[in-house]
């Protein structure tokens, strides 16, 4: 017999404990187990969406303020539609 399944036969109801009801709902004892830590993870989410929305927010604002009017943008080379058709359909000489 395997070692697990003799730990398992001693304690039939230990792989049937849960913190959850059977309607899949925090039973009591995981509300209580739970209540010391409620305020302190609380604050820690909000300070972290805090500082992500302080950052995004701060980004948006420094890259709208960017001015491009000092870099020269070169205009697209006009292309004539028969010279380029001329180019590619002539035979090349010497």
């Amino acid at each position: 017999m395997f070692p697990t399944r003799r730990l398992l036969s001693a304690n039939p109801h230990a792989t049937t404990r849960t913190y959850y009801d059977a309607d899949l709902r925090q039973g009591q004892s995981l509300i209580r187990a739970r209540r010391p830590y409620l305020l302190k993870n609380t604050l820690t989410g909000l300070s972290i969406f805090a500082f992500v929305a302080s950052v995004y927010i701060y980004t948006i604002k420094a890259v709208s303020q960017d001015n491009f009017e000092d870099v020269k943008v070169p205009d697209a080379p006009i292309e004539d539609s028969l010279q380029s058709r001329n180019l590619s359909s002539a035979p090349l000489t010497k």
